[in-house]
């Protein structure tokens, strides 16, 4: 484990400095990159969005291991993350010069057949009040509400397997952003089931704490909101861009606006999004961990099993015994989602139950908050069990953690063993599964029939 003695110390500047796909190229080249990979990986760019700031490039990543650095791969587009067939015209195109626009409409082809909004975000997720659909508001499971503020709808970096990549792209019809926070507090106000709010992106943590606490403050000040008991901040601020919460401009107001959080009675939590032990192994990492802690805010930790970034027990374990360590909660490690490069990153369920189960071995009570593997499919999150025998028959065991039909949660129920399937979509029924279980109505390529309806 790192200790104290042996974390990287790292300044901080006053405010990052962004690389985009105009400067991919050169870092492409310092990682190795022959030119047709160059090229590959720039048209990758072309249909998902890259940027990374220096801190990342500067002191998380080890150049003398790229491209197979994991922390390289969590940010750089790969010349094969995408089908050759789908890539190589948009290549042909950079290579030539082509007009942007040509660029463009090329690459937004490509992203349209990457399920830019799993699990029926736009569809199924988008309450109304008084009939007014709500578009930067999602309310899926009765007792939380999302909330995308129009000013956090980018990142300091952004990973490459990221399941809301379609916010980041210049297609504004596909991003999910709201400008006005009266719509969230008019929206709570009127549901009392509501106990959550979890502000979400992008990143908020993009915003300054002034725009921040525009997003906050209405949620403790508007009366008749007591039945709010936490407010949720997704975040990866404290990997990508610690000197967030220490040494950026707006870091000590940042702090100053979670104690009043805190004061209100309410819980602040930042849902930190950590996806390798590397993010925590800077001193201003863990400084930053500490100032935040110091409100008296909680941080819990989550992210996705991404092969060839984390797939490995030794990396989990490796994170939340630090997590620990510094105060946070190991929460969630999640299944990536079916969207964008899925086919690259995905990890079978089995294998991802695997590492989780040798990981969940290896560390303390204390990180044994940690749920998974868990899916955040369409009906609800679903978390892998294991493997489950009846008679001579193996079974894949699933449990929905949440759910659409409250009903459903935390019943345990059976799919057919299936060692490749990685994603709920992927799974069977048992054959004759009897009514009333989650399987009793599965089309046969849709996957089962949940209550979707609220």
């Amino acid at each position: 484990m790192t200790t104290r003695e042996t974390l990287r110390p790292i300044s901080a500047p006053a405010i990052p400095r962004f690389y985009n796909a105009a400067s991919l190229d050169g870092l492409l080249r310092r990682a190795g990159l022959a030119g047709p990979d160059r090229l590959m990986a720039r048209a990758v760019a072309a249909v998902l969005p890259f940027r990374v700031n220096d801190y990342v490039v500067d002191a998380l990543i080890d150049w003398d291991a790229a491209p197979d650095d994991p922390i390289y791969r969590l940010v750089f587009p790969q010349p094969d993350m995408l089908p050759a067939e789908q890539v190589a015209p948009i290549a042909q195109l950079l290579a030539r010069g082509a007009p942007t626009r040509e660029v463009q409409a090329a690459a937004a082809a490509v992203r349209a057949a990457l399920n830019p909004h799993p699990a029926g975000q736009r569809e199924l997720n988008v309450p109304e009040l008084a009939g007014t659909r709500l578009d930067g508001l999602q309310h899926k499971y009765p007792e939380t509400v999302l909330y995308f503020p129009a000013h956090g709808q980018t990142c300091h970096a952004y990973c490459t397997y990221c399941f809301r990549w379609a916010q980041f792209v210049q297609e504004p019809h596909l991003r999910m952003a709201s400008r006005n926070v009266d719509d969230l507090v008019r929206y709570v106000h009127a549901h009392p089931e509501v106990t959550d709010v979890l502000i979400t992106g992008g990143d908020p943590m993009v915003m300054s704490a002034e725009m921040l606490a525009r997003c906050v403050l209405p949620l403790l000040d508007e009366p008749g909101l007591g039945h709010l008991q936490s407010i949720r901040i997704g975040t990866k601020s404290l990997s990508y861009w610690p000197a967030r919460f220490v040494t950026d401009p707006g870091a000590d107001d940042t702090l100053r606006l979670f104690e009043r959080v805190v004061a209100s009675g309410r819980s602040l939590a930042l849902m930190a999004h950590y996806s390798h032990p590397r993010e925590l192994e800077t001193d201003l990492a863990e400084h930053a961990v500490r100032r935040v802690l110091a409100t008296g805010a909680v941080i819990r930790t989550q992210g996705p099993v991404i092969r060839s970034v984390n797939d490995d027990a030794g990396s989990w374990a490796a994170m939340w015994q630090r997590q620990v360590r510094l105060g946070m909660v190991p929460y969630y490690m999640f299944v990536e989602r079916d969207t964008g490069p899925r086919g690259y990153f995905e990890v079978a369920l089995l294998r991802a139950y695997e590492i989780f189960s040798a990981a969940y071995r290896s560390v303390s009570g204390l990180g044994r908050t940690v749920r998974g593997p868990v899916m955040s499919a369409t009906p609800g999150k679903v978390v892998v069990d294991g493997v489950h025998t009846v008679g001579a028959e193996k079974y894949i065991a699933l449990r929905f953690l949440q759910c659409r039909d409250p009903g459903l949660v935390n019943r345990p129920f059976l799919a057919r063993y299936d060692p490749r399937a990685c994603w709920w979509d992927d799974l069977r029924p048992p054959v004759g599964a009897a009514p009333g279980v989650p399987w009793s109505s599965w089309g046969a390529d849709h996957g089962p029939d949940i209550p979707l309806a609220r």
